[in-house]
């Protein structure tokens, strides 16, 4: 086809039908061609007849932009599905074979089949876009994390007392007793318990660098 009807595409660069306007989306480009068939027309353009191809575009232009808008449900992407099947019209008009069938059908089977072939590309792309974006982590995820984190944290510093603090802290926070169950379970003083997880919280504070930690440690009597 020669440049008059073909320029690229801004999308993917490749051949794009060059439409002839003055204010109308599908002008009429030849009127001197109105009376001849479809068919007629096809054979003409298989023939580099521009006028021809021209009128048949004027034609069914519109027909092929409502067929592919609702196969493609994109505007732009229906335009560029009209333009490549009727670039592909003008292709293979030499193939085509009036016997077979009508010139019309024949056109609005190329604009289906390349919408479809569109909504595939999409679909594709949009797939290959997602398995390459980082899957999002939950909140639950992170926040289980951090709690291990912590954790992991506290049982270092742990065991970085003497045993007689890190035994009372360990009771008193991980198995629930109360400072009177702990000097009566460990038979020593009610003040002593109190001493050895007072000073056993203070060194904490100052490995985990938390000075709340007091509170989440301290068990009741």
């Amino acid at each position: 086809m020669g440049s008059a009807l073909i320029r690229p595409t801004r999308r993917t660069g490749s051949a794009r039908l060059n439409r002839p306007r003055s204010g109308s989306e599908y002008r009429v480009v030849n009127r001197q061609l109105a009376h001849l068939s479809d068919e007629a027309l096809v054979l003409l353009a298989a023939r580099s007849e521009q006028s021809a191809f021209a009128e048949l575009y004027d034609r069914y232009g519109r027909t092929a932009y409502g067929l592919a808008l609702r196969v493609v449900r994109d505007p732009a992407l229906a335009e560029d599905v009209v333009q490549e099947a009727f670039l592909a019209v003008w292709r293979s008009a030499p193939t085509f074979v009036p016997e077979r069938g009508k010139a019309s059908t024949w056109i609005l089977t190329l604009v289906h089949r390349r919408a479809v072939d569109v909504v595939r590309r999409e679909q594709r792309r949009r797939a290959d876009s997602l398995e390459r974006a980082p899957e999002p982590v939950a909140e639950g995820v992170v926040e289980d994390a951090w709690l291990r984190l912590q954790r992991e944290r506290v049982q270092a510093a742990l065991r970085r007392l003497p045993d007689a603090q890190r035994e009372a802290l360990e009771l008193a926070y991980y198995g629930g007793f109360s400072q009177s169950e702990l000097a009566e379970r460990l038979g020593q003083p009610l003040g002593t318990i109190k001493s050895r997880m007072f000073a056993g919280l203070s060194r904490m504070r100052e490995l985990l660098g938390d000075p709340g930690m007091e509170m989440s440690w301290t068990s009741t009597t």
